[in-house]
């Protein structure tokens, strides 16, 4: 007698709210689960960003634009995706230290790379999984594919995704980061998180460089986070008085939101700012080198950046200073042998005032 025909597990609504239950007591602030597809409004917002080569040089999103459109390109056995969200929200506000002299580092990287933290309660989880479950196949991310982590938060009920093309909670605000977890058990998907924009403007009004060219679209290639942290080259010139103070990052977007008001988390102790980041000196860092570097970033974010694009961060904020005692420090840089980093001490050399000269007493 044939034997008859079985399919993945499914998971009945106990098992799932035990699931969930699971990751919040692992620290998760929330957690949601959806069917492996992507609404055709994302996919449409995606092919244009493509199109319009607004990726920038991040060539790998157009490579597999495909995966990141159809979870199942990226892994075929795929039948739900658990969504997890950890808070990092600042404990003050990130625009207000847009007036300092003090270089500012985005919220999100000042203290503990996030990819451990997550990655960490992530395995924890999927080791509970299959502890309750069996040895069904799973699949673990945390930026580490084509996986299009905002649109499936929103699937999931986590929030929804901005005009600035971000994920807001009504509990948790702008500031979350992102995990999840392809398995291959069937769970019944949660509800979908309807936008709650309404007709706010205030992320794309307050972007410095004007990249959020219209509702829920984003031109990398203008933005600051981009340019700071995964453009390689020089800064383009049309952006660099824009930069202000900003050595890596950009949360203006983010910060100005008003859902921020109702975040409700504690931010993980992993990401507490570490020390060289509270109280950090233009001068200091620009005197430094790569050693320095290397040590300081080792288990942080900045770190991947690398010394030589870290250093450019610095020299363009450097020259938006207006300090001429900065003056010295950025002058050695312009013999550097990286022609991005010397071409950027040049451009804050004239950008500086130059130092007065104390008239002789008589």
């Amino acid at each position: 007698m044939a034997k008859p025909l079985t399919g993945p597990p499914r998971l009945d609504t106990p098992a799932k709210e035990a699931l969930r239950k699971a990751a919040l007591e692992l620290g998760f602030v929330a957690c949601g689960f959806a069917a492996p597809e992507i609404p055709l409004r994302n996919q449409a917002r995606y092919r244009a960003f493509i199109a319009n080569q607004e990726q920038g040089s991040m060539t790998w999103m157009a490579e597999r634009l495909e995966q990141r459109l159809n979870p199942r390109a990226l892994w075929p056995e795929v039948q739900s995706v658990m969504v997890l969200a950890l808070s990092y929200r600042p404990d003050g506000n990130p625009l207000d230290a847009l007036a300092s002299p003090q270089p500012l580092i985005s919220a999100y990287a000042q203290g503990r790379d996030y990819h451990d933290s997550l990655k960490k309660r992530l395995k924890a989880l999927a080791r509970f999984m299959q502890q309750a479950h069996g040895a069904v196949p799973l699949k673990v991310f945390v930026d580490t594919a084509p996986v299009p982590e905002k649109a499936l938060a929103q699937q999931a009920g986590l929030g929804w995704q901005g005009k600035h093309s971000n994920l807001v909670s009504r509990a948790e605000g702008s500031w979350l980061f992102l995990g999840l977890i392809y398995t291959a058990l069937q769970i019944e998907p949660d509800a979908a998180q309807v936008d709650h924009c309404g007709s706010c403007q205030r992320c794309i009004t307050i972007c410095p460089t004007n990249a959020i060219t219209e509702p829920y679209q984003l031109d990398a290639r203008r933005c600051l986070a981009y340019l700071s942290v995964e453009h390689e080259g020089p800064i383009p010139k049309a952006f660099r008085r824009a930069m202000g103070n900003r050595v890596y990052g950009c949360d203006d977007c983010l910060a100005v939101c008003p859902w921020n008001k109702f975040a409700r988390s504690a931010r993980e102790a992993a990401f507490d700012p570490y020390p060289a980041l509270a109280n950090p000196d233009l001068a200091d860092w620009l005197a430094r080198d790569e050693a320095w570097f290397r040590k300081t970033f080792a288990r942080n974010p900045i770190k991947r950046i690398g010394w030589r694009r870290f250093l450019r961060n610095l020299l363009i904020v450097a020259g938006n200073s207006g300090q001429p005692a900065l003056r010295p420090p950025v002058q050695k840089h312009r013999s550097d042998a990286d022609p991005v980093v010397a071409e950027a001490a040049d451009w804050a050399l004239a950008a500086l005032p130059p130092t007065r000269v104390a008239p002789e007493r008589a």
